[in-house]
């Protein structure tokens, strides 16, 4: 993968997206929006959001922003006076569901009983958050809580500018360089939490019995695109970010909708999704995240009637005789040229797209569709940051409104209008 590409800014504003975010300044503006305390900080609190010190009132509401889950199918959030129960479903695949106990800080600890009464407790909002995973970082970044970032497993994938700075310059700690989690080092560092990447690790019951939270991050295992961004809800549980989450994915939501809605009266375009990893082709099925982006975009190929949520294993050859033809080829190949596609594999050069990749020059000019048709090789690599993070992994997985309307512009080219590409860049021809 290339890493000389410089990582990408902010991106522009959708139409929802910046209404939504002008309602929540609105709101901060007229004393009823988010500081650094959170949004859950009133009279009853004191400057840190938390209750003050002999102060507590067991009929006060200490979170009065609710947050409602409408796509997310994987966690759950339950509210009580002084404290909200976090539960995920599936915090790994084949997991057991996991409670968590988010007390607001300040508050004397519930008397809980049954699967509560052994469930993790901690203290809201958090001051210092480890994370597994770099979808985590726009969730913090883009709800003004990126400060609560104190450590990641890696800076090798890392994407953001900010994060990639205090990495280097030591206030964010790795914790897993060499994807092995450091425990001494994470105990030593005694965050608040650890937020899991959707995985499990033998490691993270050391940190337990040190009294480390161990909380799950399980989005990936959402099948559909606004369930997976609806978890910056779920980290709003615990930065106390509640009013911006809310208001981010309301943009976000509608944003997503609004795109699906216009190219559901566009002619289905038929496409090549995947490529060859380790001897087999990756396809994602129908029911999958990204079969239910290429549907929502008005794409269609051989295999989107599989309703699983996993990437079928095919042969090139199975793949060749039913997708070939298909005039657009989705990826997420670092490819130059299509020179470096053949290199990769020389049978990708029986492909449509391989064969019909318009040339640098009418990449260059914006002539990348074929008499107007959608036409060539598309990859997911144009926001890669320095170090070689890919932050289609990253922002990508909280604003699906940005992948969808990438996927549109490439598919529907007569709908592109002046679309500037976020994540999506098209491999030209050698």
């Amino acid at each position: 993968m290339s890493t000389s590409r410089p990582a990408r800014g902010r991106r522009p504003l959708l139409p929802g997206l910046a209404l939504a975010l002008a309602s929540a300044l609105a709101l901060t503006a007229c004393g009823g929006g988010q500081d650094a305390a959170g949004d859950g900080k009133s009279a009853a609190t004191g400057a840190d959001g938390c209750v003050k010190k002999g102060e507590f009132d067991s009929g006060t509401d200490y979170f009065p922003v609710k947050q409602k889950i409408a796509h997310a199918e994987n966690f759950t959030l339950r509210y009580e006076k002084s404290y909200q129960v976090l539960t995920v479903k599936q915090p790994y695949p084949q997991g057991k569901p996991e409670s968590y106990v988010l007390l607001k800080c300040g508050a004397p600890a519930p008397e809980l009983t049954g699967e509560l009464a052994r469930a993790p407790q901690v203290s809201v909002p958090v001051k210092s958050l480890y994370s597994a995973s770099t979808t985590h970082i726009p969730l913090l970044s883009q709800t003004g809580k990126l400060d609560v970032l104190t450590g990641v497993s890696s800076g090798a994938y890392v994407s953001d500018e900010e994060v990639l700075k205090g990495v280097k310059d030591g206030t964010i700690e790795e914790y897993a360089p060499e994807n092995t989690l450091n425990t001494e080092k994470v105990i030593g560092a005694g965050p608040d939490v650890l937020m899991t990447g959707g995985m499990d690790d033998p490691q993270y019951a050391k940190l337990r019995k040190a009294g480390i939270a161990v909380v799950a991050n399980a989005e990936w295992l959402e099948a559909t695109p606004l369930g997976r961004a609806e978890w910056v809800k779920a980290m709003a549980a615990l930065t106390g970010a509640e009013k911006k989450a809310g208001a981010l994915f309301a943009g976000i939501e509608k944003d997503y909708e609004a795109v699906a809605a216009k190219a559901k009266g566009a002619e289905p375009v038929e496409v090549l999704p995947g490529s060859m990893y380790q001897g087999k082709w990756g396809v994602a099925a129908g029911g999958s995240y990204l079969g239910r982006l290429l549907k929502d975009a008005g794409a269609t190929h051989p295999w989107d009637g599989e309703k699983g949520t996993e990437s079928l294993q095919l042969s090139f050859e199975a793949v060749y005789a039913k997708a070939g033809d298909a005039p657009v080829w989705l990826t997420g190949e670092s490819w130059e040229t299509t020179a470096d596609t053949l290199k990769a594999d020389k049978r990708y050069g029986q492909l449509a797209a391989v064969k019909d990749a318009p040339s640098a020059a009418e990449v260059k000019a914006g002539k990348g569709a074929k008499d107007g048709e959608a036409a060539g090789i598309w990859s997911y690599t144009k926001a890669v940051g320095p170090n070689g993070g890919n932050d289609y992994f990253e922002s990508g997985v909280l604003r699906p409104d940005l992948v969808l309307a990438d996927l549109v512009a490439i598919l529907h080219p007569e709908q592109a209008g002046d679309h500037t590409f976020t994540y999506y860049e098209q491999v030209p021809g050698a």
